[in-house]
């Protein structure tokens, strides 16, 4: 049996001061998607992948891998959002089995009306504390852990440096 290896000082301070800082940006960001689009973020979340899909789509199994969710967390999810008509659920045309989630129009209106306020919380709590230098050093490091942890067998769903492309600056969220 090998010895348990505890957190010195400095280790300790990063994980508590991780944990603060994430609990704190995730309530500061779901109040903000509340408040402006009567939305969660995980909501806000599918929404987004779903518009950086060129035809606005996509099968229900990738959708959940790519937002690191089970599939049936997913599928309430879709379920809420299908009750606002912000997205529509179908068959795959290439494989009758798989269903597929689609944005509507009004799912991209809404998204396309939340992402400014959204984009704007996202800087305030994240990005606009930090120097150039500290975001690329942040960016780096936890691009890194999300590689270690990253489930063998799952594609890669990275951009440059593996990094999963950024989506709170974007026009589409």
């Amino acid at each position: 049996m090998t010895a348990t290896r505890w957190l010195d000082e400095q280790e300790q301070a990063a994980w508590q001061s991780f944990l603060e800082a994430t609990h704190r940006v995730e309530r500061r960001l779901e109040r903000q998607l509340r408040e402006d689009a009567g939305l969660s973020h995980p909501q806000y979340e599918v929404l987004v992948r779903l518009a950086r899909e060129p035809e606005g789509a996509m099968r229900m199994t990738e959708l959940a891998r790519a937002l690191i969710t089970s599939k049936s967390g997913l599928t309430y999810q879709i379920g809420q959002l299908e009750k606002r008509g912000l997205v529509s659920r179908s068959s795959c045309p290439e494989d009758v089995r798989g269903v597929r989630a689609q944005l509507t129009d009004e799912g991209r209106q809404v998204l396309k009306d939340t992402a400014p306020g959204h984009v704007e919380a996202v800087r305030v709590a994240l990005i606009d504390p930090l120097t150039r230098e500290e975001l690329t050093t942040v960016a780096e490091a936890l691009g890194r852990i999300g590689e270690r942890l990253r489930e063998p067998g799952t594609p890669e769903r990275g951009g440059k440096n593996g990094h999963r492309a950024p989506h709170a600056g974007t026009e589409r969220g």
